[in-house]
């Protein structure tokens, strides 16, 4: 272990040849990394060694991995060996394993999504279908991180496994060889009008400026009177930075600045310009983005704001203005780092500055500081992208998203499936059982908890503590019969946004990926919205402008 010890004195030290924007004379910062790696060396040998119980100095190393990485920003982590087929699929969209998402829904991990022609639709697995065994070994109070392990492997090899299946009175045995799965990255486009067209990017993985890029040179030739394009970015949390500057050429001119990235390394600074020819830096263009775009997909609507390239429409984006970099540790591990804040052409950094829970924390506008646009129009930086039209997103309801975390609408179809075993073409479609689901939710004692609701609790928590509960008691009774009512009329309210999760959902056990996102775009307002601002020329050009 001294050994050891020796060997990271020498590593901490080695940090004194790097470019830093540190002060390169001071050298009792480094004495204090020498110093603590060879503490933290002992610690770990002295713990080892003489601890009463025996320890996996695999799983004790990573549990101190983890901590420091948890002290750090929520981006900053460590890939071990057996995480590396992941961190595959996040940078080239494709990865070893069965093609299916999974999640834990109760005591067993369910597959909730099998994507098609994939080995799990292949080999007959269903959503909704309950993962009891995986080569005859219970997977009961496992999570989706270790079912996913043991799913993954080289293609061609084989992996049985049991499934409970809603409606079927016995487990069933299913076996399955493992395939390369590929995810597209562009899973969708088309005209959703006469003369608009949509194309949605869903991760920016390898070649996703390519097919971003395809999708639109295809939609200009089958559709001559092709008059504007709506690029989605809801929900895309990001991915390769390359890849951020190719999506954003397929629009704006080449020899363009799109992004910018400074750090501590003086040497790893970069500047990233356009390098191609546009596929089209004319046409008009509406970029939908929400609280889920995150990242690369920042840095493109950021871009096509800054240089008035298109208007943005939606909410405001997650606000992740940093960069990450992998570098290999050693035995096929490596480390993820956040190593520089990014900057796009207006100069401004849309990083938030603090979290909670992981999470960025909202900032106001009134503390982010103003830059402009090409055209002089003010934009903020810090906690996210603004976007020019500003829309009320249904599904954020509390009704709503404790319906889809609670898994009450996806449990729902599964037991919808049970009884249609097919339904109308997806342009044909629609859900119209919705007071069955209300008994549905009656019958299995559906309850949520608004904002509201998790305020007031807070102050009567705040109130008991401070002993002003009793002078406090009948507004705060008042308080709960007005919440309760508004919670009674919260169904009807939100219908609209119910109706079209659910009928998402259904969709999607019929038509799979494509099929979820062609009747999402049915009912979808934004969808409308972007339309309606593409076909307006005067509106369109007003919101580009200088104010």
């Amino acid at each position: 272990m001294r050994q050891i010890s020796k060997i990271t004195i020498v590593f901490a030290l080695a940090f004194l040849g790097m470019s830093t924007k540190a002060d390169h004379g001071d050298n009792g910062k480094y004495f204090e990394i020498s110093k603590n790696i060879e503490i933290f060396t002992n610690i770990y040998k002295e713990i080892n060694t003489y601890y009463v119980d025996d320890l996996d100095p695999a799983k004790l190393m990573r549990t101190g991995v983890d901590a420091i990485m948890q002290s750090l920003d929520p981006y900053t982590n460590y890939i071990s060996e057996s995480e590396i087929e992941g961190f595959r699929y996040i940078t080239e969209g494709k990865y070893n394993g069965i093609g299916a998402v999974i999640k834990k829904i109760g005591d067993y991990v369910t597959i909730t999504e099998p994507y098609d022609d994939c080995p799990a639709q292949k080999a007959g697995l269903k959503a909704g279908d309950i993962i009891k065994a995986i080569d005859e070994k219970p997977t009961k109070g496992k999570t989706p991180d270790q079912i996913t392990e043991f799913l993954k492997g080289f293609p061609g090899t084989e992996v049985e496994l049991t499934i409970e299946r809603p409606g079927n009175s016995s487990e069933m045995k299913v076996m399955l060889t493992r395939d390369e799965v590929k995810v597209p990255n562009v899973p969708y486009f088309s005209m959703v009008s006469d003369d608009i067209g949509y194309i949605t990017l869903t991760t920016f993985t390898r070649d996703a400026g390519k097919n971003v890029g395809d999708a639109l040179k295809d939609l200009k030739e089958k559709n001559p009177n092709l008059k504007g394009v709506i690029f989605d970015l809801r929900g895309n949390g990001g991915g390769l930075l390359t890849e951020a500057v190719n999506v954003s050429n397929v629009f704006i001119p080449r020899g363009e600045m799109v992004v910018s990235t400074k750090g501590k390394v003086i040497d790893w600074d970069r500047s990233f310009k356009t390098r191609n020819a546009p596929i089209d830096k004319e046409i008009p263009l509406a970029v939908l983005i929400d609280n889920g775009s995150a990242s690369a997909s920042e840095i493109v609507c950021g871009v096509i704001q800054d240089l008035d390239r298109g208007v943005l429409i939606g909410q405001r984006s997650y606000g992740k203005g940093l960069v990450q970099n992998t570098r290999d540790v050693g035995y096929n591990s490596r480390v993820k780092l956040t190593t520089a804040k990014y900057y796009i052409p207006s100069g401004r950094c849309i990083q938030g500055v603090s979290y909670e829970d992981g999470e960025p924390v909202d900032i106001p506008d009134s503390e982010r500081a103003a830059f402009e646009t090409r055209n002089g129009r003010k934009v903020l930086d810090g906690g996210g992208v603004k976007p020019d039209l500003a829309l009320e997103k249904g599904s954020d309801a509390s009704i709503v998203k404790s319906l889809l975390k609670e898994h009450i609408i996806f449990n729902y179809v599964t037991g919808y499936t049970l009884k249609h075993k097919e339904i109308k073409s997806i342009k044909e479609f629609e859900f119209t059982e919705f007071d069955n689901f209300v008994s549905y939710l009656s019958s299995n004692d559906f309850k949520y908890e608004t904002k509201s609701e998790k305020v007031m609790n807070q102050l009567i928590k705040k109130a008991e503590e401070e002993k002003l509960l009793t002078s406090l008691e009948a507004d705060i009774n008042s308080m709960k019969a007005k919440i309760k009512k508004d919670k009674e009329k919260g169904l009807m309210n939100y219908k609209e946004a119910i109706i079209n999760e659910i009928e998402k959902e259904i969709v999607k056990r019929y038509y799979f990926q494509k099929g979820k996102i062609q009747i999402g775009l049915k009912n979808d307002q934004e969808i409308k919205d972007a339309i309606d601002i593409l076909r307006d020329k005067e509106k369109y050009n007003k919101l580009l402008s200088s104010k």
